[in-house]
């Protein structure tokens, strides 16, 4: 058996960084796919050239064209174009939704097993892009948008109690966005759970960060956004299919039924595995946990009655 191969398409600052990633696990052969022309070239060589140096051989190809992704295991799909200033979200949709309902195409053509995780914002709406498209079951269409809001979380509450980051555990449900629904009561400390070790007010406030997390970022770099650690988290679900852990993982899938939500996609707990989501955990949620699951998924709605209009 060689490696399993891994697809990443988009090679701007999120790609790139995944392809980086996945390389340095040396477990994989890596395809870093992307229209400009010489880009994903050059960054495949720059990661072989630094394979000697960081003790990696992982083989790492870069492409404009789908033909050596040919039996992918998985694809990590991050390419789309970002929000530019005074456009509308309108117009921010229309076009993701056609460059992802392109690359869903070329993908699946070529490699039928494959299983996809979605990166592009909206990233809701790009789950429901590539639902429609691709002819996959739903196990095999996953959204990373919950990994990262809780790391976020995790991160902010590890320096709030000066604790090291994965001694932390957070789940964030929800929506990738400002309808995100932190659940405060299964958030822990090395066990223990985080409302023993602050006040309402200080979880609140870094609740409220964890929303705006990648806004904050954006103000900051001015000309970009946030790229280290949701790559990290794309590569968290690499490793977790790849490597069949089973782990319990916030993501974005189809719900039929599960949480009282029907026929919407929205981040719930997942288990992951060799074939995708093997299952949807359902945790127990208070009233207004679950109505605010509720308000993101009709959000999410809202957004991919807007992406139909755009595919008709």
């Amino acid at each position: 058996m060689g490696r399993p191969k891994i697809t990443v398409v988009g090679a701007g600052n999120v790609g790139g960084t995944t392809a980086q990633r996945l390389a340095e696990k040396d477990a994989y052969d890596v395809v870093l796919v992307d229209i400009a022309e010489g880009m994903p070239q050059g960054k495949a060589l720059d990661i072989s050239q630094a394979g000697p140096v960081c003790g990696y051989s992982t083989r790492v190809v870069g492409t404009n064209g789908y033909d050596e992704t040919a039996g992918s295991s998985v694809a990590v799909i991050t390419s789309g174009i970002p929000r530019k200033p005074g456009m509308s979200r309108d117009e921010l949709l229309a076009t993701n939704v056609k460059i992802v309902k392109s690359v869903v195409t070329e993908l699946v053509s070529r490699s039928p097993d494959i299983i996809l995780i979605l990166v592009t914002n909206p990233l809701d709406a790009m789950v429901h892009v590539a639902g429609r498209v691709s002819g996959l079951p739903k196990s095999r269409i996953i959204g990373m948008g919950g990994i990262l809001d809780s790391a976020r979380m995790r991160s902010f509450i590890a320096a709030e109690l000066n604790v090291p980051g994965p001694d932390v555990q957070a789940m964030v449900l929800g929506g990738h966005g400002d309808t995100m629904v932190p659940l405060p009561r299964y958030t822990t400390v090395k066990g223990k759970p985080v409302s023993d070790l602050m006040s309402k007010s200080e979880l609140d406030a870094i609740i409220q960060r964890t929303r705006n997390g990648g806004a904050e970022i954006v103000g900051l770099l001015k000309t970009g956004s946030a790229f280290y650690a949701p790559s990290a988290s794309a590569v968290d679900m690499v490793e977790a299919i790849c490597k069949n852990q089973k782990r319990v993982m916030p993501c974005s899938v189809l719900c039929e039924g599960e949480y009282g939500l029907k026929n919407v996609i929205v981040g719930v707990p997942v288990r992951i595995g060799r074939n995708g989501v093997e299952e949807i955990v359902e945790y127990d949620l208070a009233v207004d946990e679950r109505a605010a699951l509720e308000a993101s998924a009709h959000a999410v709605r809202e957004l991919c009655a807007a992406v139909d209009r755009l595919m008709t």
